[in-house]
Order: structure tokens, then C-alpha cells, then sequence
């Protein structure tokens, strides 16, 4: 496995990219995977890592580039300042920046992420058609605005590929009412996903950097039911 980090600009700004991929000559299937709210840390790297073990180009956008590089401030204030508008011009921008990869193959690519991640995944299916398929892993806040537009829910008519979504049982953000909406209004709009619950399980539960959230079980069953989906949305061998 290689990793790489790179820069690429984003209106006017750096923002930092980290890929993982295969030794492999290509084209790979690719995924966007996108960060929770503590930003582009060790779990995230280390998620990004195990997607390329298991044959894909990885790369993870850093959506707090505006803050600049010395910013202190914790991740839930950082997340605070998020907005949908910046968060789709990076997500377009990386995927820009994969299709001028050899290693890519352009029409295998997904989205997926973590916590706000998640949302971001949601949010992504709808804003842009060039993903073959969305995972959100316990990703709350789709029923809340970040900035001007609409919210990730209202834009679920727009969704155009197969959502996976996985979620903790004793949850609070996102809660299995939650859950239940995203599916009767995926459903509405005759939108193809499958949602799974974990029993004892809260949220973070893939995150092992947080022990008192993580578990195991958990995070094993969704992680094979996770490349099942994409396996079978970008037509890997």
C-alpha cells in the first residue's frame, strides 16, 4: 500500500488531500472518504488506509482548509462553521483531482463517511451525480441547514445512487426515529438503500480511539456489509 499527501486549491485556499491506494498499476475503483467532526485525524487516515487494503484508491479531503493551517480550535467549533456550499465545491474539487489519476477509474467512484461524514455522504449523493454509490456510518445533522440552502433531507428527491447507512441502536445523533424518516422519505422517492442497526451500540462505534464508543462487532459487520455494497455498485471483481 502507498499513501500519499498533496495539496490541491480550492477558491484560492490549499486544501490538504490524503490518499491511500494498492500497489497496483490501475484503474482502481475509488472512494471519497469523508471526515468526522475532529477533522482529517489518525482514525480518519487509518479508514482511509483500510479502504485501500481492500483494493481501492482512498482520498480524504481536509473540509476545514478555510480555518488555515494553525487554527487551534476544537472540532465541534470547527464544524460549526461548515458550510454545505464550501463542502460541495471541495467534495467536486477532489473528485476533479481523482479523474486526472491514472490509477482511477472515473466511473467507479463512491462516497462515504463518519459521523458528519455521514451527512456529508447524504448530502454528496444528491449534489453531485458522479457517485456510483453513498455510505454514511452514523451520520447525523441531516435535518439541519449548514449556511444558506437546503438541508440533506430535503434534497433526498434528488439523490441519484444507492444509499448504505449504519447505524447504533442507542445513537442520539443520528436517533432511530431519525433513521426511520430518511428511510419513509427514500422510500417516497423510490430511492434504492439499505439501512442496518446495531444493537448495543452507540455512535462512533468504528472509531477504536475512542474506547468507550468502539465496538468490535459492530464495526466488523458493517465494515463487510460496507464493501459488499460498494463491491457491487462499482463492479469489482
Amino acid at each position: 500500500m502507498k499513501t500519499i499527501r498533496e495539496q490541491i486549491k480550492v477558491d484560492g485556499n490549499a486544501m490538504n488531500l490524503f490518499s491511500a491506494h494498492p500497489e497496483a498499476n490501475g484503474p482502481l475503483p475509488a472512494v471519497v472518504v469523508i471526515q468526522h467532526q475532529y477533522g482529517v485525524d489518525k482514525f480518519v487516515e487509518e479508514m482511509t488506509e483500510r479502504f485501500a487494503r481492500d483494493g481501492f484508491f482512498a482520498v480524504c479531503p481536509d473540509l476545514y482548509h478555510r480555518d488555515g493551517p494553525d487554527c487551534q480550535d476544537d472540532g465541534p467549533t470547527r464544524r460549526g462553521r461548515a458550510r454545505d456550499t464550501n463542502i460541495i465545491k471541495d467534495v467536486n474539487a477532489t473528485v476533479a483531482h481523482l479523474r486526472s489519476n491514472k490509477l482511477v477509474d472515473a466511473r467507479r467512484v463512491a462516497i462515504l463517511g463518519f459521523c458528519m461524514g455521514g451527512r456529508v455522504a447524504y448530502l454528496m449523493a444528491a449534489a453531485s451525480k458522479d457517485f456510483k454509490a453513498a455510505i454514511t456510518w452514523y451520520g447525523g445533522s441531516c435535518f439541519r441547514q449548514w449556511g444558506d440552502g437546503p438541508t440533506p433531507f430535503a434534497r433526498t428527491a434528488e439523490i441519484s445512487c444507492p444509499i448504505q447507512g449504519h447505524f447504533g441502536e442507542t445513537d442520539q445523533n443520528p436517533t432511530l426515529e431519525d433513521m426511520a424518516k430518511l428511510d419513509v422519505e427514500l422510500t417516497k422517492h423510490g430511492k434504492v438503500h439499505d439501512f442496518y442497526v446495531y444493537k448495543d451500540t452507540g455512535h462512533s462505534f468504528l472509531d477504536p480511539h475512542h474506547p468507550d464508543r468502539y465496538v468490535e462487532k459492530s464495526d466488523r459487520e458493517s465494515w463487510a456489509r460496507g464493501l459488499e455494497f460498494l463491491k457491487k455498485h462499482l463492479a469489482v471483481q
